[in-house]
């Protein structure tokens, strides 16, 4: 078990996803397997149980989908989102009417084992390189919709969320700087745009861009697909100077070595594009 859960999220923020992850499950008529199968007054208590050990998120997407096909099913937490668990362990007990109980079952697993995946990937990769400095961060590869959930369970495995969308801070990428004209004009730009309040990163892949970027007094440089001897050159320079964050195409396989370079942030797109989800799943107790 955690000793300190991530704060959840609030409802309103859920409930769209909820919804809209029934509705298209339920099609134009609805559970016809659970109409045709289960009289309708019937009762029943299952258990969503881990089948594999991991760190656990989206409980409360799971409760709104029960409650958001029946208010009168019981939802009864044994764990929290951030919950380290043991294969076999039993994380929540949903009782209420079985027709309906089938019925937000896929969309509440859906959500379950997707952050559960994701969160539990984040831990494993945080706990790899927790001898070095640098603390591991997301990006904005996410699945279109997702992306609060999916950042949400990237903290709940111990994990940091770089920006949540185009509004948080300026991130001068390649593209700006091509059509900018070059690396200088486009953070001078970018300074008299954002005042004092919006922070500017600039990304840069060579160590001439990151002099220049340097120059220009950003405070943090995205250092993009650099080997691991370029990333420690790029890091020596930017001493006293800037915050580094390392990019492109990190692993699990790569992310010791990038770490090991000294960098102050690693962004993986990894952890919200590419992670397996948890196996959990429902199992019915008579």
């Amino acid at each position: 078990m955690t000793d300190k859960a991530e704060p959840a999220l609030d409802e309103i923020l859920l409930k769209p996803l909820v919804e809209a992850a029934l509705i298209e499950d339920l099609g134009r008529r609805g559970d016809v397997t659970s109409q045709a199968t289960i009289p309708a007054d019937m009762q029943a208590q299952l258990q969503i149980r881990a089948r594999q050990a991991g760190v656990i998120c989206g409980m409360d997407l799971a409760r709104l989908a029960f409650a958001s096909i029946d208010t009168q099913i019981e939802f009864i937490t044994q764990v929290v989102d951030g919950d380290s668990v043991e294969a076999n362990m039993v994380l929540a007990i949903v009782r209420g009417n079985a027709r309906h109980l089938l019925t937000a079952e896929r969309t509440a697993l859906n959500f379950m084992t997707h952050l559960s995946g994701i969160a539990t990937a984040t831990q494993k990769i945080v706990d790899s390189v927790a001898d070095y400095p640098a603390q591991i961060t997301c990006t904005r590869k996410t699945i279109p919709g997702l992306r609060i959930v999916q950042k949400y369970a990237v903290r709940c495995g111990g994990g940091r969320n770089h920006r949540l969308g185009l509004d948080d801070a300026i991130l001068i990428k390649d593209n700006h700087i091509a059509i900018a004209g070059d690396i200088t004009t486009a953070i001078q730009q970018a300074q008299d745009f954002a005042g004092h309040l919006i922070p500017i990163e600039v990304e840069v892949d060579t160590l001439a861009q990151l002099e220049l970027a340097l120059d220009a007094g950003v405070s943090l440089v995205l250092l993009d697909n650099m080997a691991p001897k370029l990333l420690r050159q790029a890091v020596i320079l930017c001493q006293g100077r800037a915050k580094t964050e390392a990019s492109g195409g990190i692993t699990p396989a790569s992310v010791q070595a990038v770490a090991k370079t000294g960098v102050d942030f690693i962004a993986m797109g990894y952890l919200t594009h590419s992670t397996t989800a948890l196996d959990i799943g429902l199992d019915f107790s008579a």
